[in-house]
């Protein structure tokens, strides 16, 4: 592929901006040397102001979403996208997440512009485990895990029962809960059906991928050995 239609499809600007990127030759090689419009030169080689490519179509990250955004484009207000480099808005294929967290959860979020992996880490076959750590209005029964657990659990308005999901007490009004499902508002939903009230809502794992740290509001691209961590038992 020539540099030029490379560098429009990463976002770094249209056909038109990127040739002028070209000409004011900022585009160079490992060793410094400039590049044109029409060289054919690996990824991994290029330079954009000195600075290493992003990654090439395949491209995953991770988020870790601060409270007050929501993940779709069609919303007002903050969005998830406003926290990733404005160029990446512009990649084709276009960069998308993969599942939603709404805006007053905060936690892990991964973006692909890979359409094979989005559907197989969210396709129901996969039953990947998501894991929230929750805070809530008032203590816990006693009897939640137990109701989780069973697969008759019904939420209101669904005619269809919930897979089972593992409950942890982490203190009298926090647990941890891990999903192999993706219902609206389902861990909000899941407490309310055993008249209890989520105050906060964070997750922090989606299989065996942590955020490992990640700051609230950062982001970082994710190896192959990290995404198919997705698909391991949480660790």
């Amino acid at each position: 592929m020539k540099l030029v239609r490379l560098l429009a499809n990463l976002g770094y600007g249209s056909r038109k901006q990127v040739a002028m990127i070209f000409r004011e030759g900022r585009v160079t090689d490992a060793s410094g040397e400039v590049l044109y419009a029409d060289d054919k030169v690996d990824h991994a080689d290029v330079r954009f102001d000195g600075e290493p490519l992003d990654p090439p179509q395949g491209l995953v990250l991770m988020l870790h979403k601060p409270i007050g955004y929501t993940c779709s484009r069609k919303d007002v207000g903050r969005l998830v996208y406003d926290l990733l480099p404005p160029r990446f808005a512009l990649r084709q294929p276009v960069l998308s997440t993969v599942g939603r967290l709404d805006r007053d959860t905060s936690g892990l979020m991964m973006f692909t512009d890979d359409g094979g992996l989005l559907h197989r880490i969210i396709s129901p076959r996969a039953s990947v485990a998501k894991i929230y750590e929750a805070e809530l209005g008032g203590d816990l029964r006693g009897d939640e895990a137990a109701i989780f657990a069973s697969g008759s659990l019904m939420l209101d308005g669904e005619t269809d029962p919930l897979e089972p999901a593992t409950l942890e007490v982490l203190g009298p009004r926090s647990a941890r809960l891990t999903l192999t499902e993706g219902r609206y508002h389902q861990v909000r939903r899941m407490f309310a059906a055993v008249g209890n009230h989520v105050q906060a809502l964070r997750r922090v794992a989606v299989g065996g991928l942590s955020l490992d740290g990640l700051p609230s509001g950062e982001w970082r691209a994710l190896s192959h050995a990290e995404v198919e961590r997705v698909f391991s038992p949480p660790r």
